[in-house]
């Protein structure tokens, strides 16, 4: 199989800007060029394509997907266990959305609620492998056992100042505010203490690593499960340019 640089935008989702900067910094080579300078991609640059953008969608950077893939050299064995981790969490998806589904029948019909069913599926320690993978296996250690460490008050309040934070975000991008106005930029430096409040991050307790907080913010974007805080794309959209601009000037 071969395919056009427009046929494999058109099939990603991308653009040929962007599959043409992959080649400029020598992540995606084209398997060869027309004489009309047309690019031209066969299985090989296919299939590495697909690892590309399933690295991606775990919100990893352009360095680190290089330095994944030059470290992964069985292809088939690493999208093997890229499939594990999507099944895993279709289960998870599932298993929260039977959860849900459970609640809103309670409700409807007087009946009782049990925590054990209303929570299936909403265990962080299901994202053990994820976070290990982004950040490494003391990065998920740490903030595991600050989490587990909480009172109940004490993780209660966290999720309530979260909450506080998504809800101001969303108001704001819903109100059209420019990502670097003052008021975009105190969200984003309440965001960035809080992110350094979180043990297992780069920079907890001082200031938050620039690296971080920009893969972050694209990740908000990238990743619908994060972008769903923030009321969408949208929202995430308007978040991830109030942190870069935030991190331009400060970090």
């Amino acid at each position: 199989m071969e395919a056009s640089i427009q046929e494999v935008a058109r099939l990603t989702g991308t653009t040929s800007r962007t599959l043409r900067h992959y080649d400029a910094i020598g992540l995606l080579e084209p398997s060869r060029v027309g004489d009309n300078g047309y690019r031209w991609y066969d299985d090989r640059a296919l299939v590495r394509l697909q690892r590309i953008l399933l690295l991606r969608g775990l919100g990893l950077g352009l360095p680190d997907i290089r330095r994944v893939l030059e470290r992964e050299q069985d292809e088939t064995a690493a999208l093997r266990h890229h499939l594990d981790w999507l099944r895993s969490e279709q289960r998870r998806l599932e298993r929260q959305a039977a959860s849900v589904e459970r609640t809103i029948t309670a409700r409807e019909n007087g009946g009782p609620l049990v925590a054990e069913n209303m929570f299936d599926g909403f265990d962080h320690s299901q994202y053990k492998d994820e976070v290990e993978q982004r950040w490494g296996a003391d990065a998920y250690a740490s903030s595991d056992a600050w989490w587990r460490g909480m009172s109940d008050d004490e993780r209660a309040a966290w999720k309530a100042t979260t909450a506080r934070l998504a809800t101001e975000w969303g108001e704001a991008a819903a109100a059209g505010t420019d990502p670097v106005s003052d008021e975009a930029q105190e969200l984003a430096r309440r965001h960035v203490a809080w992110l350094s409040g979180i043990p297992g991050t780069p920079g907890h307790g001082a200031t938050p690593v620039k690296e971080y907080v920009l893969g972050l913010a694209d990740m908000y974007v990238a990743d619908e499960r994060f972008a769903a805080n923030y009321g969408g794309v949208g929202g995430a959209t308007f978040v991830r340019d109030a942190l870069h601009e935030y991190a331009a000037r400060h970090l």
